[in-house]
């Protein structure tokens, strides 16, 4: 694996393996290996999670973010994606989230969450809705007591 640089700025947090870690200053984190890890920036707050696209991306976000939760979200996916495929007639969100099922079900969280993430402005289109509230947040512990169950 080549080496990942990931630079945060003071203050900043990543959720990293199921460790969520916090930089005091502006700093270049380095992964030499393999490693799950999710930006605050990405993470989402339950109470965003209002329109189908967006609560799957909370149930992929789940499994990155609690490592030993995993099976109980793949059982939320598993309930969920069925559903969402029957729900939409858009062939590109269709096909995207057939590219989702198959990534998840490589193993490839993190790539599942960059592709929902992706589809939800087609959602809000599809939806004629402008989301009220960012698809990011700025608040990383609710979301990381909500994934864990607490």
């Amino acid at each position: 694996m080549a080496t990942l640089r990931i630079s945060l700025r003071a203050g900043e947090r990543i959720f990293v393996n199921g460790a969520v870690l916090k930089v005091d200053r502006k700093t270049t984190l380095e992964f030499l290996n393999d490693v799950t890890f999710l930006l605050e920036s990405h993470v989402m707050q339950a109470e965003q999670a209002k329109t189908p696209m967006r609560q799957l991306y909370f149930v992929v976000q789940m499994m990155l973010m609690d490592p030993n939760s995993v099976g109980a979200a793949m059982e939320l996916f598993a309930k969920a994606h069925p559903a969402m495929l029957k729900t939409y007639s858009n062939r590109d969100i269709i096909d995207g989230l057939l590219e989702v099922e198959e990534l998840i079900g490589r193993g490839r969280a993190f790539d599942g969450l960059k592709r929902i993430r992706s589809m939800i402005p087609l959602e809000d289109h599809i939806l004629g809705e402008t989301p009220d509230a960012p698809t990011t947040v700025t608040k990383f512990e609710p979301a990381l007591r909500m994934a864990a169950g607490a």
